[in-house]
């Protein structure tokens, strides 16, 4: 995949947020000459040919593939085992593959088990720049401006490729970072997909309390702020949280252990415990928020 010049075909499957948003860029830039996007939801390509994010679109198929630089799967990480096993023996030798999944140690046990002869030319990546709307009306450009991308090389992997695929990721704005797969998936157990199981744990709570359709009238800035994230699409959030379970439990277990925290300073009254326990917090939040 000479990066260069304009490649000739990316192969989108999945046409959502975050492949939309990519192929939108590079199209803009002159970095690809013919996108063509699979999905099996047929109303969604249309929606994507309508929006000019692809200019095909194709089942996952010899001729989809022929002539492809890079083939893009932006599906749920359950997904990518079937997915890769369907393009096994599809691909031409020369063709790129590479993901955007939250879960890496996924990601690459897809592609060692299912294209063991591909396995050099797969990318493994994560784009941080999520949301909670989907599909192809969400695709956006500039959506990765200033944004990370998280590379995980593995044990036989091309450097060209990987080299490849930044520099494309480079190309719509991002910044890159390489780490281990197993180093990732702990990152983002504890930054992203803990606080999604803790917002939609928070909101079900209140669907289970009798009274929280009425408390729901009352609701703020405050509520929408930290509930934003429990509109994310369930299907994707309870694949991500299975393949990224152990790490996930083990974070359950600390949080839980801060609540008891909270739950013994109520109970018994400590007021100074509580104001530093919240500064504490509050000077994270800030230093956080500070060096964004």
């Amino acid at each position: 995949m000479n990066v260069s010049s304009c490649l000739n075909k990316i192969v989108l499957v999945g046409v959502g947020l975050i492949g939309g948003s990519l192929v939108l860029d590079l199209k803009r830039l002159g970095k690809v000459a013919q996108v063509v996007g699979v999905d099996v939801d047929g109303d969604n390509l249309q929606r994507a040919l309508e929006r000019g994010v692809i200019d095909t679109a194709q089942p996952l198929d010899a001729a989809a593939l022929d002539g492809a630089d890079w083939v893009l799967l932006a599906v749920p990480v359950a997904a990518m085992p079937a997915v890769c096993r369907t393009l096994a023996p599809l691909l031409p030798p020369e063709t790129v593959v590479s993901d955007v999944g939250s879960t890496k140690r996924s990601a690459l046990a897809a592609f060692r088990e299912c294209l063991p002869r591909h396995f050099p030319r797969c990318v493994a990546a994560h784009p941080i720049a999520g949301s909670d709307r989907s599909g192809a009306l969400a695709a956006q450009f500039g959506l990765y401006r200033g944004k990370k991308v998280i590379v995980c090389p593995h044990e036989n992997q091309d450097a060209g490729c990987l080299n490849a695929v930044a520099t494309l990721w480079r190309a719509a704005g991002a910044e890159i970072w390489q780490m281990s797969a197993e180093e990732h998936d702990a990152v983002f157990a504890a930054v992203s997909h803990l606080p999604h199981l803790l917002a939609f744990s928070y909101v079900h709570q209140l669907l289970d309390h009798p009274q929280g359709t009425h408390y729901l009238q009352f609701a703020g800035s405050g509520f929408r702020d930290f509930s934003r994230i429990a509109a994310s699409h369930p299907q994707m959030w309870a694949d991500i949280a299975l393949e990224n379970c152990d790490a996930l439990l083990a974070l359950l277990n600390q949080q839980q252990q801060q609540l008891n925290h909270l739950q013994n300073c109520l109970q018994t009254g400590n007021r100074a415990a509580l104001l530093r326990y919240f500064a504490e917090a509050r000077a994270v939040r800030e230093n956080w928020q500070d060096s964004a």
